[in-house]
């Protein structure tokens, strides 16, 4: 299983980005250790990495929030309950990690 945050340089996200991530990894029984952290830095990589902006949630490259915005080295927002926010919230993260299925899950 390939766990990956995307993140683009001066993403003032990109840290709690991280944390939200594991903490969402930990509680839905996945390794958080698995999380690998990936700086896009040029519209090529962009393209190639089908990013749509920072920070991007992507497990088996698959982006957990989905986009039809051409790839671009850009901030991206998420829609909570609060309104729009530079991440998406820890019950949306998790809804969309279940959203892959069991594979990767720690065994108790």
């Amino acid at each position: 299983m390939h766990i990956e945050l995307q993140t683009i340089p001066g993403c003032p996200h990109s840290e709690s980005a991280r944390e939200l991530f594991a903490r969402a990894l930990e509680l839905e029984g996945i390794d958080p250790a698995l999380l690998a952290v990936t700086e896009i830095t040029t519209d090529a990589d962009a393209a190639a990495a089908s990013f749509h902006g920072s920070p991007s949630f992507v497990m088996d490259g698959t982006d957990l929030f989905p986009s039809n915005a051409a790839p671009a080295l850009t901030c991206r927002v998420y829609p909570t309950g609060q309104g729009f926010t530079g991440q998406p919230d820890l019950a949306a993260l998790r809804t969309a990690i279940r959203g892959l299925g069991p594979r990767g899950r720690v065994q108790p």
